[in-house]
């Protein structure tokens, strides 16, 4: 029987904490609502290993340190993932016809009285840090360990077809065969993306055999290895949803399909490339009807903020995000979208693909194969009443003179430039051929970006910097504007897949024209305007930013410099 006590007596009584402490934590849960052992770990009063030891310590409860080896994987899966999040609770293993079971929280008492039933009998408690079991359920209940006996079940059936001199491409592919090896190898692939937040993944003939990786937080990962003779099946299969020719492995092709995978609608657009052992497919996911981020939660600074806002609400001028390749420009743009009122507000978009579908909003694919390009999607909207039109990217300079005339007869226009920086912008579209005088007129805004990755918080530990990264820092912020005991890195954990690092957030710089500016462009001084944009971004700069993010101990210095933000 487990006696009716508090966690803070608990940890008082253990002296673990204080009165004064206690007294503390308690005010800040009065005022937060948040659960007392969070409370404590924020405070900085604790931390999760000791709440735990001190518990099992305490309550007489063996301690489960949280390593994966001591789970059997069998007992661990009689609870489904969502049961062990909610419960806080994994079953890891059993003696005796009775179940051990981890708990986070034994004084959870709703929780605790659910196991035996959920289990179908009696249960040993013991107690694990909550971070441990956060781990534990990424290791346990990764579907890595699935595909591989799918795998193994897939290959098969095909080395039966090959003795039988069947179609070896064709497996899976008939109506019904839902129920096939591959098709199921390649759903638990689906499953696994989605749960690891993949945004690509790859599948990777090479030779003996077929490397399937993801994309996670902008950087791929290995996340298995299969056999060679499943690549042809997985390409066919993958092709024939997209409904691509799969006789035809000689050419590239591209297609798109959706598919369902851990409740989400998942809209797959395939890419298929011949290659020396066979076809490469890489398959990049877009969640369909997403929860798109608000403007005023990107991240993005105040000042710049409410420059954004007021440009939107202008309603008339060229508004750009710019930023490389998977900076997030995208995010931004549908952002800035949402921001405007589509019930009142006639708006037209012009995507390569459209990626998520938006109620009230005009869409168009571009499909450059028919002659629908930007520059001619872009006319045909202006003759729709457009009040904003949104162009994905501004790749030519048709467009560029199309969009910038648009901006400068009333049209409020959106779109995407690959530039390093904001000042960069202008140069770009005067290289690009938009004349001086018309691109002064019409530029509101420039928004530049960055996705920097953060620091794993569960592996996360102090981090001594090189003297070319101290001195980055204190060219942007100061010899007094950092502490390197502040700074921090992940050594990398089950959490984190050993990559040290969680999640990204973005970066933003935004340049707002002022009058020297356009003065300047309409002057062709192309050096005056540079040397007036660096002035107002002094100290808002993507650099700036940067700096800031590695002194709060948010990313590490070699991730800030490695996406490019350096002093410019």
């Amino acid at each position: 029987m487990i006696p009716k006590l508090r966690l803070g007596e608990l940890l008082r009584q253990a002296g673990t904490i204080d009165d004064a402490q206690l007294k503390a934590a308690l005010e800040r849960q009065r005022q937060t609502g948040r659960r007392l052992g969070t409370v404590l770990k924020d405070l900085g009063f604790t931390n999760d290993e000791d709440i735990a030891r001190t518990i099992a310590r305490q309550l007489k409860f063996p301690y489960f340190p949280g390593h994966a080896e001591l789970v059997d994987p069998a007992t661990a899966r009689r609870f489904t993932e969502v049961q062990v999040r909610k419960l806080k609770a994994m079953p890891v293993g059993s003696e005796g016809g009775r179940t051990r079971v981890a708990v986070v929280d034994p004084m959870d008492w709703q929780a605790i009285d659910e196991l035996p039933r959920l289990l179908g009998g009696e249960v040993d408690l013991e107690i694990i840090p909550d971070s441990a079991l956060m781990a534990l359920i990424d290791r346990v209940y990764n579907d890595n360990l699935v595909l591989q006996g799918l795998a193994k079940e897939a290959s098969e059936d095909l080395r039966v077809a090959q003795a039988s001199s069947a179609e070896i491409s064709g497996l899976g592919l008939q109506a019904g065969a839902e129920d096939a090896p591959i098709v199921r190898l390649l759903q638990g692939l689906f499953d696994e993306a989605v749960r690891s937040r993949a945004s690509d993944v790859h599948i990777e003939p090479q030779g003996q055999n077929v490397t399937v990786r993801l994309r996670v937080d902008g950087h791929l990962r290995v996340h298995s290895e299969l056999e060679s003779r499943l690549a042809p099946a997985m390409s066919s299969r993958l092709k024939l949803l997209a409904g691509l020719d799969i006789s035809e492995r000689r050419l590239p092709q591209d297609g798109r399909f959706v598919v369902q995978a851990r409740q989400h609608t998942v809209d797959v657009r395939l890419s298929t490339l011949p290659s020396q052992h066979g076809e490469s497919v890489v398959m990049r996911l877009l969640m369909k009807d997403p929860l798109l981020a608000r403007l005023d939660k990107l991240g993005i600074p105040e000042r710049g903020l409410k420059s954004l806002q007021t440009a939107l609400e202008q309603g008339a001028g060229l508004v750009l995000v710019t930023g490389p390749t998977g900076s997030g420009k995208t995010t931004t743009l549908y952002a800035a979208l949402g921001a405007l009122d589509a019930a009142s507000t006639k708006i037209l978009t012009a995507e390569d693909p459209v990626e998520y579908r938006l109620a009230g909003i005009t869409q168009v694919n571009v499909q450059d194969r028919i002659g629908l390009g930007f520059s001619q999607v872009l006319r045909a909207a202006l003759r729709q009443d457009p009040d904003a039109i949104m162009i994905g990217e501004m790749r030519d300079a048709d467009t560029v003179e199309t969009c910038i005339r648009a901006a400068v007869t009333g049209h409020l226009v959106l779109s995407t430039l690959h530039t390093n920086d904001a000042v960069s912008a202008a140069s770009r579209l005067v290289d690009m051929g938009a004349t001086p005088y018309m691109l002064g007129t019409a530029l509101q805004t420039v928004v530049a970006q960055r996705l920097v990755r953060r620091v794993c918080s569960h592996c996360a530990e102090p981090v001594a910097v090189t003297p070319a990264q101290a001195g980055w820092l204190t060219s942007l912020l100061g010899a007094d504007g950092w502490q390197e005991s502040d700074l921090r890195r992940g050594k990398g954990c089950a959490r984190c897949h050993g990559t040290g690092f969680d999640g990204r957030r973005g970066l933003y710089e935004v340049l707002d024209m002022n009058q020297d500016m356009v003065s300047a462009l309409m002057m062709k001084d192309m050096g005056r305007f540079t040397t007036e944009a660096r002035a107002q971004l002094s100290g808002h700069s993507l650099a700036w930013q940067g700096a800031q993010a590695v002194a709060s101990g948010y990313t590490t210095a070699a991730e800030a410099m490695r996406i490019g933000v350096r002093q410019m």
